[in-house]
C-alpha cells in the first residue's frame, strides 16, 4: 500500500503553473488540482510492485534496428534523385530551393 502524503492544493498547482508560466483560470486551478492529485495518487501505487529483480531495459520487447550499408548512390542516381527533389519545389536556384527572405533580409 503506498504511503500517504499530503494531498495538493490549488496553491500547490498555481505555484508550479506560474514556474511552468502559465495563466491558469480559477475554474482551471481546481480542475487541474484533482486531476495532479489523481495522477500522483496512481503514480504512488506503483511504489508497491518490487522491481529489484527486473533488469533495466529501454524497450519492452527485444527489438533491434537494421541498418543498411550507408554507401553513396552513384552520382547519375544521386542526380536524378535530387533533381525530382528539386522539381517538388516552387522555385529553384543554383540547384538549391530559392525561399522568400526571412527576417526582413534583402536579397
Amino acid at each position: 500500500m503506498p504511503e500517504p502524503r499530503e494531498p495538493l492544493t490549488t496553491d500547490d498547482v498555481a505555484k508550479v503553473a506560474n514556474l511552468a508560466m502559465l495563466d491558469l483560470s480559477d475554474d482551471e486551478l481546481v480542475t487541474f488540482t484533482s486531476q495532479l492529485d489523481a495522477v500522483l495518487d496512481l503514480a504512488g501505487e506503483l511504489n508497491q510492485f518490487d522491481v529489484a529483480e527486473v533488469a533495466p531495459t529501454a524497450h519492452p520487447f527485444g527489438l533491434t534496428n537494421v541498418f543498411r550499408p550507408d554507401e553513396p548512390e552513384p552520382d547519375d542516381i544521386a542526380d536524378a534523385i535530387r533533381e525530382e527533389a528539386l522539381a517538388a519545389g516552387p522555385e529553384v536556384e543554383d540547384h538549391q530551393y530559392r525561399v522568400p527572405p526571412a527576417l526582413g533580409e534583402a536579397l
